[in-house]
């Protein structure tokens, strides 16, 4: 593997002392102590990058020194709307050692010499910038040679935390494939966050163990919001699980993670491609959850901003009710005003043709700002109640239940929707976040108080068909899903997904099923198949109806990202 070529004083023994000391002084004895320059290079050069960067048994060159020096450009990102500079990279007796050159100034002429590949020789300033050593200040550029370009290190990743210090600054190439598991900074940032497989949640399927290191995959920019948004695919999206093979760029560490800004086109596979709609449940009942993500007729507050946005969030998820073909819709976070609900039917009925029907009831929503809600389609099943509310204290949006039954034939079942608190909004103390999130004993009993309205449920109707769904804020292996498995229903999911398809909500990188789908064992042997939809999950948040700027170009009225949380369907066929 070849590298940058050397230093322009080869051979010659360093003298870290000289270059230490400050003032003119230094610079004359450095050139004089040096080496002749190669012939390539005008001048002697003072120092390497390894003593600037203080590799090796010295300490960094302090700030402000003036220096010259000399490397091939590997990288360059010059202008505001990219890092404003470049990096260089050479070879030293402690091996490659790169490093960014800040140059806000550079002029035309400038960039003209800056191209990869080229050596260069800086008279320049040691300095730092959020605890990154750099050169700035640059007063003079030399061309010493071209086509210098060093081969990129091939490294695998992961790579532990001194290997990473130590490649800061140097060209890399990752042979291996990586996965995209993180795309919430996209729009924003123009990042995407790799790892070597899609992360979950560490509480999400129980004993499964991951290797956690995360690479941001940058854009060569710290901009926001840029215009055209990167790494987009023909559909205009970049999904959670896409991989990419043979990334190659600069390696850097800044905003607390590893970065690599890519110095050629990164090539994605769609390895986790769209879905298409799901297929008519036929003979079978279809009983989904579908958390709407705030679908506010009053705007301004929780859902849209404006008109746009409530049209925009009216057309998404109309499109995914109607690639979901649900025949009972237990829908979350619908804003706790009777208007809201009955404009969400009507708007699902015109823009679909599928006409729903809200269970009615003088059952208690509760005064939180969203509710629950349970629709129906007429054409193919029968309410045979109406709502059923649970008002424990526990609870501060009351889950519902209603009994329904096909008119195809078969029993009645019961299907109860629940949304239980939410991780964020921690409190200063008490139930805080012990590694499941904050407000987990309150989330346990909410649980608990869901198992004793399950039971009473079952005790009104006379049979045990219930089925439990919704958003419970919980992962499969957390306490509150474990409290309602030990009380004797059965995690759907769980038994019929593999563990890499267990998930409904990606959050920071990391994928897991927050919605549920759990049954008594009665309703359990009647499940004929668990199907989450990943239709919103695995889309990056831009494309939502309340996507920045940057992102109105990429808008579809279609099902994808009509919602942060996946649906569930649930098919149910009696035997």
């Amino acid at each position: 593997m070849t590298f940058a070529a050397p230093p322009c004083t080869p051979g010659t023994r360093r003298h870290p002392g000289v270059t230490r000391q400050a003032g003119p002084l230094t610079l004359l004895l450095a050139l004089l102590l040096a080496a002749p320059a190669a012939a390539s290079c005008p001048d002697p050069s003072s120092t390497d990058l390894a003593a600037i960067k203080g590799i090796g048994e010295r300490t960094a060159l302090p700030a402000d020194r003036e220096v010259i020096v000399d490397g091939v450009v590997t990288g360059e990102f010059l202008g505001r709307e990219r890092l404003n500079g470049f990096y260089l990279q050479q070879a030293t007796e402690h091996g490659p050692v790169g490093l960014f050159v800040y140059m806000p100034g550079a002029t035309p002429s400038d960039g003209a010499l800056i191209a990869p590949g080229t050596h260069l020789q800086l008279h320049a300033r040691t300095g730092e910038y959020r605890g990154q050593i750099q050169l700035q200040r640059v007063e003079r550029i030399e061309t010493c040679a071209r086509d210098q370009l060093p081969e990129p290190l091939a490294v695998d990743w992961p790579l532990s935390e001194e290997q990473l210090s130590r490649k800061e600054g140097l060209l890399l190439t990752f042979p291996q494939a990586l996965t995209v598991t993180g795309n919430d900074e996209l729009a924003r940032y123009g990042s995407l966050w790799l790892a070597a497989n899609r992360l979950f949640r560490p509480t999400n399927t129980p004993g499964e163990t991951q290797q956690r290191d995360t690479l941001a995959l940058d854009d060569g920019s710290y901009r926001a919001f840029a215009s055209p948004i990167p790494y987009l695919d023909a559909n205009g999206t970049r999904r959670v699980g896409s991989t990419v093979e043979g990334l190659t760029g600069i390696l850097t560490h800044a905003f607390d993670a590893y970065r690599l800004h890519p110095t050629l086109e990164p090539r994605f596979e769609d390895a986790n491609p769209r879905p298409g709609p799901l297929p008519a449940p036929g003979a079978r009942l279809r009983v989904a959850t579908f958390n709407v993500e705030n679908y506010f007729i009053s705007l301004g507050q929780r859902g849209a901003a404006n008109a746009t946005e409530l049209e925009r969030q009216r057309a998404k998820l109309a499109a995914a009710v109607e690639g979901l073909q649900a025949d009972i819709l237990a829908l979350v976070e619908v804003e706790n005003d009777p208007r809201a609900l009955a404009d969400l039917v009507e708007q699902l009925g015109e823009r679909t043709g599928i006409r729903y029907r809200a269970v009615d009831g003088n059952a208690d929503r509760g005064s939180d700002a969203i509710k629950l809600a349970l629709l129906y389609r007429p054409d193919r099943v029968e309410a045979m109640s109406e709502l059923y509310a649970d008002n424990d204290p526990a609870h501060h949006r009351p889950p519902l239940a209603a009994f329904f039954r096909s008119l195809a034939g078969g029993p009645a079942f019961g299907v109860v929707t629940a949304h239980f608190k939410s991780k964020t909004g921690c409190p200063p103390s008490g139930d805080i976040d012990r590694g499941q999130g904050c407000w987990n004993q309150r989330r346990v009993e909410q649980s608990e108080a869901m198992s004793a309205f399950l039971a009473r449920l079952a005790e009104a109707e006379g049979h045990e068909r219930l089925l439990l769904t919704g958003d419970l804020n919980a992962y499969g292996a957390e306490d509150p899903v474990r409290t309602l498995v030990h009380a004797g229903l059965v995690d759907l999911i769980a038994r019929e997904l593999p563990p890499e398809r267990r998930y409904s909500y990606v959050f920071r990188g990391e994928s897991g099923y927050l919605d549920h789908a759990l049954a008594s064992p009665e309703l359990a042997a009647a499940v004929a198949e668990v199907r989450p939809w990943p239709i919103n999950a695995d889309e990056p948040a831009f494309l939502g109806y309340d996507g920045p700027d940057n992102a109105a170009p990429h808008f579809r009225p279609d099902s994808f990202r009509s919602s942060d949380h996946d649906p569930i369907a649930v098919d149910l066929e009696w035997r």
